[in-house]
């Protein structure tokens, strides 16, 4: 097959691997807009079953993704004074640059062209190809130009957020929750290097207009969060986000969902076809998911040999992620609302609010008193059928409420 791929994202350069891996012989190349080596973002967050999966297809990406991350098994949180720690699953942390540089270096060695400073029009003319796969992004120009085919839904949420890096090394993941005259404010920080770490900050937009950061410029806000965030950065500085230019912006998340990831011989991939709020550090496990589930796709239906079986095996990579996306997007969507509500649960004694922070991707923490749920989860931990119950009642109960606040 003749390939080509927009976008020079992990869930590209990785899909890339695998059909090489699958035939030698097909001709693949990924147009990437950016020159080689420069990116976006810090660090990005997988779990040891990520892993797993990517070992089973291709040993040597996963070995090398391993040997240059970092580790971790604890989760921290810092409110009111005090430190709760959580001992939960290992996590890992990589540089998004060192990320790229892999995966890219190994589709190279397997005779994938990677054309970097290489922007393909928004319009078209696309390259001829048995197959166009758009990696381009959540704002993806292949998408767009047929975006009432896609059924694209664009969702902001409410909170506002900054990306940052810093020299602070977290040595776990770190919650920091502070109060101000003007609402609480909060940061995400781990490591994914030696000597630096991610730290993503999150309030309230009333919030963030009382505390001056809607008007300030981006050097003078990060001077007002190393202010907020003194104790957990041990005076360490916030970085701008890496680009050349150093700057960071205050965003809404975009969650975006699709009727349909094909067209024609075109299919989406990654941020392009989906995303998931970054609270669960999600997004770069599913982009590699995306590109595993495209490649055994189009193995299983022979669409290598056969172009007539090309769009079976693109509406079966289709229906295949959407259920597997379902659990993963409602998650999500919890997770966001929880933080969006926090005043909800920030009044609890610090280890009973950070482990109903460890529970925010469940559909009936919302609809139930938060001191309440606390000693049902605490119960459940110990007696099955109040984990069925549990388990049955959440997703009902959220259907119903949201059922009942539909518009009509």
């Amino acid at each position: 097959m003749k390939i080509t791929c927009i976008g020079g994202g992990p869930a590209n350069l990785y899909f890339a691997i695998l059909m090489k891996l699958q035939d030698p012989s097909h001709e693949l190349t990924v147009h990437e807009r950016d020159p080689a080596g420069s990116t976006y973002g810090w660090g990005v967050t997988y779990w040891s079953p990520l892993l797993d999966r990517l070992r089973a297809h291709d040993p040597e990406s996963a070995d090398g993704l391993r040997a240059h991350s970092v580790r971790w098994s604890d989760g921290t949180a810092h409110v009111r004074g005090r430190t709760t720690v959580h001992h939960g699953d290992e996590g890992f942390g990589i540089g998004r640059h060192r990320l790229l540089d892999l995966l890219a270096d190994r589709a190279a060695g397997l005779g994938v062209k990677i054309s970097y400073e290489d922007e393909i029009p928004a319009g078209g003319p696309f390259p001829e190809a048995d197959l166009l796969v758009a990696g381009d992004g959540v704002h993806s120009a292949v998408r767009t130009l047929h975006r009432e085919h896609y059924g694209s839904t664009l969702t902001h949420g409410r909170n506002r957020y900054i990306w940052l890096g810093t020299t602070k090394v977290f040595d776990s993941f770190t919650f920091a929750f502070v109060e101000t005259d003007h609402g609480w404010i909060w940061c995400y920080g781990y490591a994914y290097d030696t000597d630096r770490s991610t730290c993503v900050v999150e309030c309230a937009p009333e919030t963030w207009a009382g505390l001056g950061l809607d008007r300030a410029n981006e050097a003078d806000g990060r001077a007002v969060l190393e202010k907020l965030f003194a104790d957990v950065l041990d005076g360490h500085p916030l970085m701008g986000r890496a680009q050349p230019d150093g700057s960071a912006q205050w965003l809404t998340f975009r969650t975006l969902t699709n009727h349909t990831w094909h067209h024609g011989n075109t299919v989406l991939l990654g941020d392009a076809a989906h995303t998931t709020h970054y609270s669960i550090g999600a997004g770069t496990t599913l982009a590699l998911e995306d590109a595993c589930a495209l490649a055994e796709s189009l193995r299983a239906y022979g669409a290598e040999e056969d172009s007539a079986a090309l769009g079976a095996a693109l509406s079966a990579y289709e229906r295949r992620r959407q259920s597997e996306l379902l659990h993963v997007q409602s998650a999500a969507r919890h997770s966001a609302q929880w933080y969006e509500n926090l005043t909800r649960y920030i009044d609890l004694p610090p280890e009973r609010m950070f482990a109903l922070l460890g529970q925010r991707h469940s559909p009936l923490l919302p609809y139930v008193p938060p001191q309440l749920y606390y000693h049902l989860d605490r119960a459940a931990g110990q007696v099955e059928a109040l984990r069925r119950l549990k388990r049955w009642l959440g997703p009902r109960l959220a259907r119903t409420v949201h059922t009942a606040r539909a518009p009509r």
